[in-house]
């Protein structure tokens, strides 16, 4: 789906980040590879950051690779992804996610 235009490759984004469930965290890489756009992870974080406010999709799910944040604590977005993170049962611990604890990890499908 590299080739893909813009608004295909957001459509799978926006989809596949619509199945992260509550107190689950995916990496900005590994959605990329979800949603079938391969090694996308800057564009991930840069399509994510341009979301429109008050959006549904749960944008604070994603993170850093090993789980460290993006977004700095002491800024209103680095607090509010925290926060959410703790109201759905997500441990922070070094201001980090145990991703063996809260990553997702989808079964693929079956063939």
């Amino acid at each position: 789906m590299p080739g893909a235009s813009a608004d295909v490759r957001r459509e799978a984004l926006y989809l596949t980040l619509g199945q992260v469930p509550e107190g689950k965290v995916v990496t900005y890489g590994q959605l990329a590879e979800l949603a079938g756009l391969g090694r996308a992870a800057r564009w991930v974080g840069r399509t994510l950051s341009q979301l429109p406010s008050g959006t549904r999709l749960p944008w604070h799910r994603v993170v850093g690779a090993g789980g460290r944040f993006s977004l700095a604590a002491g800024t209103p977005s680095g607090n509010e992804q925290r926060a959410r993170l703790r109201a759905e049962g997500v441990r922070l611990h070094n201001d980090r996610v145990d991703m063996r604890r809260h990553g997702w990890h989808p079964m693929p499908p079956k063939g």
